[in-house]
């Protein structure tokens, strides 16, 4: 089924001269010299945390050194004209806005597909990619949603994501998520040098009070000390992690803190859902 894709110009919505069958394929018609976000809908037109979404688009425009002001209410409801209009039901969406033409959003929608049960329950796998940390990492650039691509595509099989690391062996965050790592009662996640996730901010909101939370990347080599590990997206929620390169962690299957974590997470998504 091939995604639905208008241009919210200051005038009305308008068609694309282009077609595509998946976001990712969108993508390739896209600026390089833009801003974005992506998460998905609930309940056909339900949201979670929309704002905090069009927040990091005017921060990452700023970081990108073009200036964004988003018309929101404009926005939500030619969002939830597209969707009513597509029909796809639940849907993934991104809006992008470049710095060539930032008062025209690109608005692209696609039906949503929640994660696979074998990834939420059994975990996946993941490989380290060093010295591979991104130059503009708090800006959620189109840039590099072309620039990932790359790596994405060479991963081998059976692999889900890729790990960012600096040069001094940090582990940052994966292509398109954040990463955790948690040790005995202690959650840690980078707190610079990454994209600020929207998922990030529920998982630190949750686990507070469950576990203590430490803003410093893990290293590399501290590998063998890991007790469990996930990833986490606004499409995807979290997703336990098994394996980091050649190391299982634990006994080779999501732990009873990221469980207790998923857990939670859906319950703090449940009562925090609003209509575009």
């Amino acid at each position: 089924m091939p995604t639905f894709i208008r241009v919210l110009t200051s005038q009305d919505l308008i068609p694309v001269d282009y077609q595509a069958e998946s976001l990712a394929q969108a993508a390739d018609h896209e600026p390089v010299d833009g801003v974005y976000t992506v998460t998905n809908t609930y309940h056909v037109t339900q949201v979670l945390k929309i704002d905090a979404h069009l927040d990091r688009m005017e921060d990452s425009a700023e970081r990108a050194e073009f200036s964004l002001k988003l018309d929101r209410s404009r926005l939500r409801a030619a969002l939830r004209t597209m969707i009513l209009e597509a029909g796809f039901g639940d849907v993934r969406f991104r809006v992008t806005a470049s710095k060539s033409w930032p008062d025209q959003l690109i608005l692209s929608l696609e039906p949503y597909q929640p994660p696979a049960s074998t990834l939420t329950e059994q975990g996946v796998r993941v490989i380290t990619v060093p010295n591979s940390a991104r130059s503009n990492p708090a800006a959620k650039t189109t840039d590099w949603m072309h620039e990932r691509k790359a790596i994405a595509d060479r991963l081998p099989s059976g692999v889900y994501d890729a790990i960012l690391m600096d040069d001094t062996g940090n582990l940052l965050e994966g292509l398109a998520a954040n990463f955790y790592v948690i040790r005995d009662q202690d959650l840690r996640t980078a707190g610079a040098g990454v994209l600020p996730g929207i998922a990030q901010q529920i998982v630190l909101e949750i686990a507070a009070g469950r576990l203590s939370i430490t803003r410093i990347p893990p290293n590399i080599a501290e590998l063998p000390q890991f007790d469990e590990a996930f990833l986490t997206s606004s499409s995807r929620g979290i997703i336990p992690i098994i394996q980091i390169d050649d190391h299982t962690l634990g006994q080779g299957q999501p732990g009873p803190k990221t469980r207790l974590l998923q857990a939670a997470y859906a319950d703090w998504v449940a009562t925090h859902l609003e209509e575009l």
